[in-house]
């Protein structure tokens, strides 16, 4: 994927992806290559601790 600036997150390091559910901009250091999401996207997509019976994400 080709994007250019600076990643959204930390503001520092050059943008090399584009979160795949918000559209941040972001460094290797802060997307989940395995999800396709930015750091905070991937912490809000952590499963539910109260359902560990079901594969539950929260966005």
């Amino acid at each position: 994927m080709s994007v250019s600036g600076l990643c959204q997150i930390c503001e520092s390091r050059p943008a090399q992806q584009r979160c795949g559910n918000c559209g941040t901009l972001t460094c290797l250091q802060h997307y989940e290559r395995d999800k396709g999401l930015c750091a905070d996207c991937a912490a809000q997509a952590q499963p539910s601790p109260d359902r560990d019976d079901v594969d539950v994400h929260r966005f």
